[in-house]
């Protein structure tokens, strides 16, 4: 019933209505978070905008389909969650939020991102699958601080040679798209210590072995002939995972990479950080 009537009122612009979806949020909350997600939104209220110091906004599982002009005013803005909406076009006002470190645009109807993307230069977490994308928009290489990048569940056929600028990227989520061989960038990105390319249609992996950041690749689900090669320590998921990889050789000799840490599988739904 509660859901079901804030739905009704989401409809209602009225500052009373508004208030009754805010749940009499006036002030801006101490720890400078608001958390909208669930709310049956269409609109952003505005009064949210006067939280100038506000530094995490989420607004997921609503009915958003765009953000006002406002919203430029939350210049101290460093996590933005926009997922399960309904955005066709991401606004533009959000890249004028440049202290956005995290942005989540998963499960919308996006099938492009503006040039202005460019202007996030802070932004180190981009999560835009689920999606309507068939290729990745050339601006995402322009993010230079970019550590992780989820581009999972679109239609990616390739990836841009491009995106080897990024020698901040760390992990690459890429499960779900459409891609028929492995990307060539990514043996080019030794930095990388995640890659998934889980559920493609890549039928034969070229080897790993040389990348010495990589701790983990996810290759499951693919029509492949064979298992990527990996240094010895570097964990794979996927068929033949259970064989021996090969070891990394240097200078004739051969060297283990022992993992500080136990990488983790990428998780069945998505734990938006604090």
């Amino acid at each position: 019933m509660g859901n079901s009537l804030k739905a009704i009122v989401a409809f209602v612009p009225s500052n009373r209505c508004q208030k009754y979806l805010l749940e009499d949020l006036e002030e801006m909350p101490v720890d400078k978070m608001v958390d909208l997600s669930g709310r049956q939104l269409r609109r952003l209220p505005l009064h949210i905008c006067s939280f100038r110091e506000l530094v995490k906004l989420y607004l997921s599982d609503n009915n958003l389909n765009h953000l006002p002009p406002e919203l430029e005013q939350l210049q101290n803005l460093q996590i933005l969650a926009l997922d399960f909406n309904n955005f066709k076009a991401l606004p533009l006002v959000v890249c004028t939020l440049k202290q956005l470190c995290i942005l989540y645009l998963g499960n919308n109807k996006l099938c492009s991102l503006p040039l202005e993307l460019r202007l996030l230069q802070n932004l180190k977490t981009l999560w835009i699958e689920s999606n309507c994308l068939q290729y990745l928009p050339e601006v995402v290489c322009e993010l230079s601080l970019l550590k992780t990048l989820h581009a999972g569940s679109n239609a990616l056929h390739t990836l841009p040679p491009q995106l080897q600028c990024l020698q901040e990227l760390r992990t690459i989520w890429l499960s779900g798209n459409l891609l028929s061989e492995f990307p060539p960038v990514l043996l080019n990105m030794p930095f990388l210590e995640v890659i998934d390319v889980d559920r493609n249609s890549i039928r034969f992996f070229p080897s790993l072995a040389h990348l010495p950041g990589l701790k983990l690749v996810i290759y499951d689900h693919n029509p492949c002939r064979n298992a990527p090669k990996v240094a010895k320590g570097v964990r794979r998921v996927g068929r033949w995972s259970e064989e021996t990889p090969e070891p990394r050789k240097r200078s004739g000799a051969v060297t283990d990479i022992t993992l500080d840490e136990k990488p983790l599988l990428p998780p069945a739904t998505k734990t938006k950080p604090e």
